[in-house]
């Protein structure tokens, strides 16, 4: 058995730390699924979303910003009705785990652009995500940064 990081503890949340957690994204498509989706994990288990991933991509037109942009009213409440996503109207950011000076700037330019829902919480577990930074634990096969 490989090391790992310690939060990837069963099969969907290992395929997705071995395959995808931390490798450099540059497809615009696949950076605005990892938006959303850290987005919609913000104060629940990446294993909750993950496990409701392929319901994201059908409810969000496979991440096509442009179609997404021009939702209207009855889109939006019929994602809000979509059982297969996580929906809530009122979230809050009680717990912040980590952010940095970067995800903070990176979060400000997203809203100065129409973003929201961007924090730098999200932003930087965005760029955990993207592989922007790499925070693998020492000891996992994935880690870059090696001990001497």
């Amino acid at each position: 058995m490989k090391p790992r990081c310690a939060w990837a503890r069963n099969p969907l949340a290992i395929a997705y730390h071995d395959r995808e957690w931390g490798v450099p994204v540059r497809d615009d498509r696949r950076l605005f699924e990892f938006l959303v989706l850290e987005g919609a994990q913000a104060g629940l288990s990446w294993d909750t979303i993950l496990a409701k991933r392929e319901n994201y991509r059908r409810a969000f037109d496979g991440f096509d910003p442009e179609k997404i942009a021009r939702y209207g009213a009855k889109k939006k409440k019929s994602l809000m009705n979509d059982a297969g996503i996580v929906r809530n109207r009122h979230r809050t950011m009680a717990t912040v785990p980590a952010r940095t000076a970067v995800s903070d700037a990176l979060s400000k330019e997203l809203r100065k652009r129409g973003f929201k829902f961007v924090g730098s919480t999200i932003m930087y577990a965005f760029m955990q995500a993207v592989g922007m930074v790499d925070d693998h634990v020492a000891g996992c096969f994935r880690c870059k940064l090696r001990s001497k």
